[in-house]
């Protein structure tokens, strides 16, 4: 099947599909890594256990690979075309009669393939995991995850119980110090102190935990008057059980809260239903239209790379590869205000969403045509211009501006 390709065809595969990876890689690290110090922070606070953390950010991977995959099929193409472009390759092709339209082939069936996963990402995928996420968020600071004892920090358990732990070892499976003030259903408080313990699960009760002791003393106080004092009553235990009842957990909300959480048949029965509250509407077509205009713009990503790709004669600038970062991050931003905008109801989505789309799909052609049928045509001549004198100028502030001192190229002395 794959010596089916034309060899052009797999050699221009090869140079994108690698870039691509490492893109998808890194774009989704970075977003990640911020996310997961965060949430490891989060987890502390809360006292729960660090397996959470990597649940969390499982759940929130469809989000940053809906992100990751418009950047890295751009810079894919953009670096592979760029790398046909300086080693003279693409003059080669161009010179044998081979257009850009045909050596977009490749990458246009690239794109189609992750326009699909993008849509069973964005209309599917991310809001179900979206709302995985905050249920987990949600469990985690109601205790519903297994949040442990805060050590050295007093607890207040059920209303009737105040525990208190110096040290904990092996994950939270052995408690060593532990003391215990105990209120019990006639009125009598205990003070428990033992050496060491350890939680246990019930099988009759789930909403009920046992705190197994070890080596410790019960302090009851009766409040029975001896001799006019009143005198606790002492008893010493090499093993206890205390019977913990664990707070009432609200259940978690439905899916729906925010029009992110809705999946694709959900956005089209509430953005176009009379029954829909106006609100509720608007979110719902705003949110549509928002996914949608992301998805198409990825058809015209290839035509940007290469626009941005192909560096003047005789240079090797890479100052394409940073605008079409910049142009890229700037319009997922301007369709978020509009989201934003429309979502409140002031601006129709049409024009919030789908006037920019109009406005960057033109400027994206013209910067194509300028490349592929121009002569010499450059999308962003001026730009490169600019940045070559402005390049010129930096060295040359450096090289005036070099400390004394600095050793200088050896003269040569004359020949004798």
């Amino acid at each position: 099947m794959f010596n089916l390709i034309p060899s052009i065809d797999r050699y221009i595969l090869r140079l994108t599909v690698v870039p691509m990876l490492g893109v998808f890689a890194l774009a989704a690290s970075l977003l990640m890594l911020d996310k997961m110090l965060r949430l490891f922070d989060f987890v502390a606070v809360e006292g729960g256990p660090v397996a959470v953390v990597f649940k969390m950010l499982g759940a929130l991977i469809p989000e940053y690979a809906s992100l990751a995959i418009p950047l890295g099929l751009l810079l894919g193409v953009l670096l592979a075309f760029r790398k046909l472009a300086t080693t003279s390759e693409l003059d080669t092709m161009r010179a044998v009669g081979l257009s850009y339209n045909r050596l977009l082939r490749m990458p246009y069936i690239i794109t189609l393939v992750l326009m699909a996963v993008n849509v069973a990402l964005v209309f599917y995928i991310q809001p179900v995991s979206r709302y995985y996420y905050e249920q987990m968020e949600y469990e985690l600071r109601s205790g519903a995850l297994g949040a442990s004892i805060k050590v050295g920090e007093f607890t207040t358990l059920a209303d009737r119980m105040a525990l208190r732990i110096e040290e904990s070892e092996e994950e939270g499976r052995r408690l060593i110090g532990i003391f215990a003030r105990v209120s019990n259903a006639k009125g009598q408080v205990l003070s428990i102190s033992a050496r060491e313990g350890a939680f246990l699960a019930t099988r009759d009760n789930p909403d009920t935990i046992i705190l197994r002791l070890t080596e410790g003393t019960i302090i009851q106080d009766t409040g029975v008057k001896k001799n006019g004092a009143y005198t606790p009553r002492v008893l010493s235990f090499s093993r206890h059980d205390l019977p913990i009842d664990l707070p009432a957990i609200e259940k978690f909300r439905a899916r729906g809260d925010a029009t992110r959480e809705y999946i694709l048949p959900e956005l089209l029965r509430i953005g176009w239903s009379d029954k829909s509250a106006p609100r509720e509407r608007d979110a719902s077509v705003a949110s549509f239209n928002f996914r949608l205009v992301e998805i198409v713009m990825m058809f015209l990503m290839p035509l940007l790379a290469v626009a941005l790709a192909i560096p003047p004669k005789r240079s090797t600038s890479a100052l394409g590869v940073f605008v079409s970062i910049v142009m890229v991050v700037a319009y997922h931003k301007v369709n978020q205000y509009g989201e934003d905008v429309a979502a409140l109801g002031r601006l129709d989505p049409i024009l919030a969403l789908w006037v920019p789309f109009v406005l960057f799909a033109a400027l994206i052609l013209w910067m194509y045509y300028r490349v592929a049928y121009v002569p010499g045509g450059q999308a962003i001549g001026a730009l490169e211009t600019a940045f070559a004198k402005l390049s010129k100028q930096v060295v040359k502030l450096f090289t005036r501006s070099r400390p004394r001192g600095h050793p200088a190229a050896p003269e040569l002395a004359p020949a004798e």
